[in-house]
C-alpha cells in the first residue's frame, strides 16, 4: 500500500522560504515519478515539480523555475520541495504525488498515489 505524507507547509512572509517533504512508503516500483502539485479553492490541480524516484530529471512549472528546487534523499525515501523567493501567488495547498512510469506529464489524472495536502500561505 503507498502512502505519502507531506509535511513542512506554514506561513511565510514574500521572499521568504519553505521546505516541503514528501516521506513515501510502499513504493514497490523501481521506476516512477514524484511530483508536487498545488491547488487553490475553485482551481484545478496545478503541476509545480517533479523527479524521478531514482533521482534525476527534474522537471518544473515556469511559474516556480528558478525558485523552487525538487530532490530526493534516499535513505529517508523522502521528496523534498525547497521553495525560495516565495510569493503570495504561491498561496496553495500542496500536494505529493506518484505513480509508477518514467516521462514528464504535468496532468494531475496520470498520478496514482497522492498526499493529504499541507497548506503553504504567504502573506506580502
Amino acid at each position: 500500500q503507498v502512502q505519502l505524507v507531506e509535511s513542512g507547509g506554514g506561513l511565510a512572509q514574500a521572499g521568504g522560504s519553505l521546505r516541503l517533504s514528501c516521506a513515501a512508503s510502499g513504493l514497490m516500483f523501481s521506476s516512477g515519478t514524484v511530483g508536487w502539485f498545488r491547488q487553490t479553492p475553485g482551481k484545478e490541480r496545478e503541476f509545480v515539480a517533479s523527479i524521478r524516484w531514482s533521482g534525476g530529471s527534474e522537471y518544473y512549472a515556469d511559474s516556480v523555475k528558478g525558485r523552487f528546487t525538487i530532490s530526493r534523499e534516499d535513505a529517508k525515501n523522502t521528496v523534498h520541495l525547497q521553495m525560495n523567493s516565495l510569493k503570495p501567488e504561491d498561496t496553495a495547498v500542496y500536494y505529493c504525488a506518484a505513480r509508477p512510469s518514467l516521462g514528464y506529464t504535468s496532468d494531475y489524472v496520470a498520478y496514482a498515489y497522492w498526499g493529504q495536502g499541507t497548506q503553504v500561505t504567504v502573506t506580502s
